[in-house]
């Protein structure tokens, strides 16, 4: 597991969000990385070892900001699991260019802070309540953003009631 960030790999991890929201993930290039913080590319590797680890920075950020969102809906929720499908699809809609670096490929665990990934999963195994299903919970709202942000739903499609009834289905075997 990776250590801590530093406060300057922080900093570099944040413009590096920067650039990804704005422009990709292929614009998360080092060289970019460094012109926006108006240094030299080889000046970034004094902070992070390479463009790998920066990315599992941006990542385990991602992910402690998940959590945060995820934590919060599901504390003061009425309906805990219709708030936190409700919270991760904001997150995921809000910043598309994250959310799919953070999940649509291999997860670096061994570059991620220990606990991290935890964290992030708590509060929907805490509203489930059992981890096959906390699991199959978080592979339909992530099936579902995928098909959100890719336009993959019929025009006019009420993708709120496709929630809903996704929600509804979850809580039968509870």
């Amino acid at each position: 597991m990776a250590e801590p960030l530093t406060p300057r790999a922080r900093e570099i991890v944040a413009a590096a969000r920067e650039l990804l929201d704005e422009h990709g993930a292929d614009a998360l290039t080092m060289r970019r990385l460094a012109e926006r913080l108006g240094i030299r590319a080889p000046s970034l590797y004094k902070h992070v070892p390479d463009k790998a680890a920066l990315e599992a920075g941006v990542i385990a950020t991602g992910l402690e900001d998940l959590a945060v969102v995820l934590e919060r809906a599901g504390h003061a929720a009425a309906d805990p699991m219709a708030e936190l499908a409700a919270a991760y699809r904001a997150f995921a809609l809000a910043r598309p260019h994250l959310y799919l670096l953070m999940t649509n490929r291999s997860l670096p665990r061994e570059r991620l802070p220990v606990g991290v990934e935890d964290r992030a999963a708590a509060p929907v195994l805490q509203a489930v309540g059992n981890l096959a299903l906390a699991r199959a919970f978080w592979a339909f709202a992530h099936g579902m953003v995928l098909l959100e942000l890719a336009g993959r739903f019929p025009p006019g499609a009420d993708l709120d009631a496709a929630w809903r009834s996704g929600v509804d289905a979850f809580r039968a075997p509870l």
